[in-house]
């Protein structure tokens, strides 16, 4: 009975270690090429070694680590991986507004102004680049599907693994409330082929500030 008890709380566990060692590799505590040895995890975290594994094979098939010798390694990306990720946002993302456009409801369209509005009055970049993710999301959730939303999210995880700050600048994040500030004004209106359109110039802006900060590197 105590080891079906410990069995489901293991279990229960799971998600939370998925969860923290995920968090560690988006905030750069774990860069592209940390080695993650399942047993050093689980003296880490005082748990069994099960539920450190289901964590990372789901992290593994988030694309965000790959198995190894001694374990698992953050993924490694080329730079062409790099921009292949940004394309095909835009082309998700793109297609995701044009939905909002014409799906959205009256409360996707208030949630979406409350995030913008909050990002208008904003000065600090912490909180500008996390309003910013917010409204994103919105926008894929206004589009009404799950499909997208779900390979978006798997796309901004593997993305965000390098992002050099280079579109956290200041400078950038005030071009990012104007460029949403377009965004937002087509799908009030209904303007299918504008929102997607603006979604492109807005993404592909931020997608060659990314290919420049590569070259740099």
């Amino acid at each position: 009975m105590s080891t079906a008890r410990g069995d489901r709380g293991a279990d229960a566990g799971a998600g939370s270690h998925y969860a923290r060692i995920r968090r560690s590799i988006l905030d750069g505590q774990s860069p592209p090429g940390t080695v993650l040895i399942p047993t050093g995890l689980s003296t880490q975290f005082n748990v069994s070694r099960t539920p450190v594994r289901e964590a990372l094979i789901r992290l593994e098939q988030e694309g965000l680590v790959t198995r190894a010798t001694r374990g698992y390694v953050v993924r490694t990306r080329t730079p062409q991986e790099i921009l292949e990720i940004c394309e095909a946002r835009i082309a998700l993302e793109s297609t995701a507004a044009q939905a909002a456009a014409t799906r959205r409801t009256e409360l996707d369209l208030a949630r979406l102004v409350h995030v913008h509005e909050c990002a208008v009055a904003s000065a600090d970049p912490a909180e500008l680049q996390d309003l910013n993710e917010q409204w994103h999301r919105a926008l894929r959730e206004a589009g009404h599907n799950a499909t997208i939303i779900e390979l978006m999210d798997r796309l901004d995880a593997q993305l965000k693994v390098y992002d050099s700050g280079t579109t956290t600048q200041p400078e950038n994040l005030a071009l990012i409330v104007e460029e949403h500030e377009r965004i937002l004004d087509a799908v009030r209106r209904g303007d299918a082929a504008a929102a997607g359109q603006y979604v492109i110039e807005h993404q592909s802006r931020t997608r060659d500030l990314r290919i420049a900060a590569l070259a740099r590197s």
